[in-house]
Parts: C-alpha cells; sequence; structure tokens
C-alpha cells in the first residue's frame, strides 16, 4: 500500500505543477498566439479529441440522460465559462496575481458547500476564510492605489474571482455525479461540448488567431501543445489518479504549490515584478487555505 501511496503523491506533485507552469505558458499564448476565444476553442477541441480517442481502448460506461445532463451543463459552466474569464483575467493582469486568487478555490467551494449544501462549517474553518479574504484584499488594495503591473489589475483580479466562483458552481454541481464516472467518460462529453459552443463564438476571429496564419512559429505551437497535452488531458487524469490513493485533505495540499510555481516562472521570465503584496498575500490565503481543508476529528 505504502507504494501506491508514492504513486499518488507524485500524481498530484506532477499535475500540480504542470498547473503551475500552465498560467505563464497561457499568459504567454494569449499575448501573441492566439485570443481567449481562440485559446479556449484550441484547448477544449483538442482535449475533447484525445480524450475520444483514448475511450475507444477503455470499457465504455453508460451513463443515465440525468447524469449526463448534469456532468455537461456543469462542465460548460466550469470550463467554457470559468476558463474564459481565467483567459480575460490573464489578459489583464499578471499570472501571480491569478495564481494566489485560484489559491481560494477550497475556501469558496467550503462556502459554497456550506450556503447551498448545508455543510457544517467549524470556528477553525471560519478562521481560515477570514484570513483567505484578508490576503485577497492585500492583493486588490495594493492594485488599487495604482501599484499595477498588468494593464488593469482590478479588473483582471475580478475576472479572475468570476472565474473562481464559476469553477466552484461546476465542483458543486458535479459534486456527486462525478464519482459514478471514469474522468475519460466525463471529460470526452465535456470537451466536446465546449468545443461545439466555442467554435461559433471563434467563427469571427479567426483571422486575428496568429498561431494559425502564415506567421505561426513552433514555439506557439509547442506553448499550445502543452496547454492540451499536458495542462488539460494529463491533470484530468492525474488528480483522479492521487485522489484513489490519497485522501481529500493530502491532494488539496498539494495545490500550494502551484502560485509558488507560476510566480517563479513569471518573475523568471518577466511576465512579473517582485513586489511586497504578493509574498504577503500569498502566505496569507496559503495558511487560510490550509485551515480550511484541514480535517478535523
Amino acid at each position: 500500500m505504502r507504494g501506491e501511496a508514492i504513486k499518488g503523491h507524485v500524481a498530484v506533485l506532477l499535475a500540480n505543477v504542470i498547473f503551475g507552469v500552465g498560467v505563464p505558458v497561457t499568459a504567454i499564448l494569449l499575448s501573441k498566439w492566439v485570443t481567449p476565444n481562440g485559446y479556449m476553442l484550441t484547448r477544449c477541441a483538442g482535449a475533447a479529441l484525445i480524450f475520444w480517442i483514448i475511450q475507444c481502448f477503455l470499457p465504455k460506461e453508460q451513463m443515465t440522460l440525468r447524469d449526463w445532463i448534469t456532468i455537461v451543463v456543469g462542465g460548460l459552466i466550469g470550463i467554457v465559462v470559468s476558463q474564459l474569464f481565467t483567459a480575460w483575467s490573464l489578459v489583464y493582469t499578471t499570472p501571480t496575481y491569478y495564481a494566489i486568487l485560484a489559491t481560494l478555490v477550497p475556501v469558496a467551494t467550503m462556502l459554497g458547500a456550506a450556503l447551498f449544501l448545508k455543510e457544517r462549517i467549524t470556528g477553525m474553518k471560519i478562521v481560515g476564510v477570514v484570513l483567505a479574504i484578508i490576503g485577497a484584499l492585500i492583493i486588490v488594495l495594493h492594485t488599487g492605489l495604482g501599484e499595477s503591473q498588468g494593464k488593469n489589475d482590478l479588473l483582471g483580479i475580478g475576472l479572475g474571482f468570476l472565474s473562481l466562483i464559476t469553477w466552484v458552481i461546476y465542483l458543486l454541481i458535479t459534486r456527486n455525479v462525478s464519482a459514478r464516472y471514469s474522468p475519460v467518460t466525463q471529460m470526452k462529453w465535456v470537451f466536446l461540448a465546449s468545443a461545439l459552443v466555442m467554435l461559433p463564438m471563434t467563427w469571427g476571429e479567426f483571422d486575428q488567431q496568429t498561431l494559425y496564419s502564415p506567421a505561426w512559429q513552433w514555439s506557439g505551437v509547442i506553448a499550445m501543445a502543452f496547454i492540451v497535452i499536458c495542462a488539460t488531458v494529463l491533470g484530468y487524469f492525474a488528480i483522479p489518479y492521487a485522489m484513489r490513493r490519497l485522501d481529500a485533505t493530502t491532494v488539496s495540499t498539494y495545490t500550494n504549490l502551484q502560485p509558488i510555481v507560476t510566480a517563479l516562472i513569471a518573475i523568471t521570465i518577466g511576465q512579473d515584478v517582485l513586489t511586497w503584496d504578493k509574498p504577503v498575500a500569498l502566505i496569507i490565503v496559503l495558511v487560510g487555505a490550509y485551515l480550511v481543508t484541514m480535517r478535523q476529528d
């Protein structure tokens, strides 16, 4: 069993490093190669193709119509709506600010579960929520004072919050249904539906997609391939794989790596600069997220 636990740790570590790298890579793609809509269409269509190919080699699962509708509708919210907000957020703010906001997912999920699923909130979790809010307010107030590194950090942060909220809605909607089916069965439908929705939204923007013009370069192709293959397909395999071998608290703790990886890469390649609010806000938010996800017997 120890060997299986090690495999789980390796899988979740790999997934969160990939997710952390994916944020600055996405920022590069949006700044030079694709529009937010073009980014999403490519990501969804590429992932759908890969998941449908993989499904050919796996046993097929039968889904009830109700479960299929829940997964597809929830997926459209979690993929199309949430990830579009993410893409637009990275157009206006820095990868580091966005990554710090992303660490609020456990906090927002807990609040959503308490409001809509009537789950109990302990005193320790309340402290965690307060700390997370303080951390978020630090970066909002810092950018509001004009100390901005992005095009419009306040707008980007606002879009990041919308991405966070819609992602949590997706998690809550699919919470029970997703446990009944494999990731491949779910994701092949989610990404197919998402690609079909994104196609008409992107139709009038094809001339703006440098990646698909004569000016394309291998650097753009490689960046997009990383997002589709690693940050999307591999990530959706690694997390469920880890969840079968580790408890949910351990898996969620690894998400704390994402903003650290993102910040290190973004600052190193010049997408961001190190200011006092980033490490302070990150530490406060991570402590808050830890308190929210900490198991209390």
